[in-house]
């Protein structure tokens, strides 16, 4: 390990146990997309009092921010998050299912830990530029709504990425992996039936039924399934069906839709023909329907100059510092999971150590080594897709989690203050620092991540998939 690796872990831990302490907080105040006024206001306080420039409110979203230091070129963007998931309340540490308030809100995907550890390396990056008068910039964007909303999306509209060289980002999981390829792009749609309201047995045929519209509207869509690409993906959910009484013709019916592909190009023509079957259901059943575009998504463009900058420094920090509690403490977990959950990691284990997987499962309740990314296969969607069609980006994972822990799950939420999660942040903050310094300090990875770049989007601009008129909102 190189000597500035050394001194920017020695930073990081230096300050480990107030990183901790807000990850902690932010995990407390679990607050959904665009809400995270508590969560991003004490991230920005902190930085700021350690001499931060702040900037509150950017791109147009109240509880996004940037933290930035330095001046000059190169600029590199360390990005976090930190909204939660409406639904997932649960008491940390207990493997059952707990809540904390029934129908709350929790941190299902890790973000209070995503936003503090790339707080973390940001704030180390600073102590080290201080000490060794390092020319460049560094800036931490505090990046809401990565949850159904796609907050950077509306970031990167607003040119809050314009003149950044290089992103750098990780996630919470079960791997330490570096992420080698790409992402589903992804848009959400609602679709608002209007009709008329009747009494069902003493004047059926004066009503128009809007939840008849949303089911007939479901049922065309599940027929369009067979003739749309393979890798393609749509679901959906009914956020209003109508009310509740059945002799009631429902005047308003509504259906939420998320549409997936692996180029946002690619979902821009499968959301038309998604709107086509709404138009239909309307115009078989005599109501009206409004399409509302709420989120968009892009594919994510990777980066393998940046990606093997990342996987250098994490077989530098990787295995875990972990001791016989914490294996224990990850144990329970892996022994709550559901039987499809054990069944794919079972699979997994079986593709990474043969005939000896139930001996590397009990050895490794946590998934303690680093993976080659290009073993994993992705499914889901991240506005980190649009930030990286407009700036050289790549981000990877590391093992916060016990292994087979499903994602956006209580028992995601129950892990996120246990010491797993708070090593495995720790290692990741300084992964994060290490491959930032690098870009700072060498031009020519720079401009060698830049090529790649500029070869893998083969001519293509960032084609911006939000509507004109589309703001952030809280829906």
């Amino acid at each position: 390990m190189e000597q500035f690796a050394k001194d920017l872990a020695a930073f990081i831990e230096e300050r480990k146990e107030k990183t901790w302490e807000i990850s902690d907080d932010v995990w407390g105040y679990a607050e959904s997309r665009f809400t995270e006024f508590k969560s991003s206001k004490e991230e920005a306080d902190y930085m700021e009092s350690l001499g931060f420039k702040v900037t509150r409110g950017i791109g147009g979203e109240e509880t996004a921010f940037m933290a930035e230091f330095g001046s000059g070129k190169p600029v590199i963007g360390i990005l976090g998050e930190y909204d939660s998931l409406s639904g997932l309340s649960q008491e940390a540490d207990v493997p059952e299912h707990k809540p904390i308030v029934p129908g709350g809100d929790g941190h299902g995907c890790g973000h209070n830990l995503l936003g503090m550890a790339s707080v973390a390396a940001t704030v180390g990056l600073k102590d080290y530029m201080e000490k060794n008068g390092t020319p460049g910039t560094i800036r931490y964007y505090g990046c809401p709504a990565e949850e159904n909303a796609g907050g950077k999306a509306f970031l990167v509209r607003e040119g809050c990425f314009d003149g950044v060289d290089i992103c750098v980002t990780w996630h919470p999981g079960t791997t330490n992996s570096v992420s080698r390829g790409s992402s589903l792009a992804n848009f959400r749609i609602f679709y608002t039936f209007h009709g008329l309201s009747s009494h069902a047995a003493g004047a059926p045929h004066l009503g128009r039924s809007a939840l008849d519209a949303v089911e007939l509207m479901d049922v065309s869509v599940n027929y369009l399934r067979e003739h749309m690409i393979d890798e393609a993906r749509i679901h959906y959910a009914i956020m209003n069906s109508g009310g509740t009484a059945p002799n009631v013709v429902q005047s308003e019916a509504q259906v939420l839709y998320a549409i997936r592909a692996p180029k946002v190009t690619d979902v821009i023509e499968l959301a038309e023909r998604v709107n086509n079957c709404a138009r239909g259901a309307a115009l078989m059943t005599g109501t009206t329907v409004d399409i509302r575009h709420v989120a968009a998504y892009s594919n994510v463009i990777p980066n393998d100059v940046i990606g093997d900058v990342i996987e250098k420094h994490l077989n530098e920090f990787v295995p875990l510092d972990l001791t016989e509690e914490d294996m224990a403490y990850a144990k329970k977990f892996t022994e709550v999971i559901t039987p499809l959950d054990k069944a794919a990691l079972e699979n997994q284990a079986k593709a990474l150590a043969g005939k000896n997987w139930k001996a590397m499962l009990d050895k490794y309740p946590v998934l303690n080594f680093v993976l080659d990314g290009r073993m994993l296969k992705g499914g889901g969607s991240t506005d980190v897709g649009d930030v990286s069609w407009v700036v050289p980006t790549n981000q990877f994972g590391t093992s916060t989690l016990a292994a087979g822990t499903p994602g956006h799950s209580w028992q995601v939420v129950a892990q996120g203050k246990g010491p797993v999660a708070h090593k495995a942040m720790l290692a990741a903050a300084k992964v994060m620092a290490c491959t930032a310094y690098e870009f700072l300090t060498t031009p020519k990875l720079v401009e060698e991540a830049t090529a790649e770049w500029k070869e893998r989007l083969g001519g293509e601009s960032y084609p911006n998939p939000l509507p004109k008129d589309m703001k952030p909102e809280i829906w």
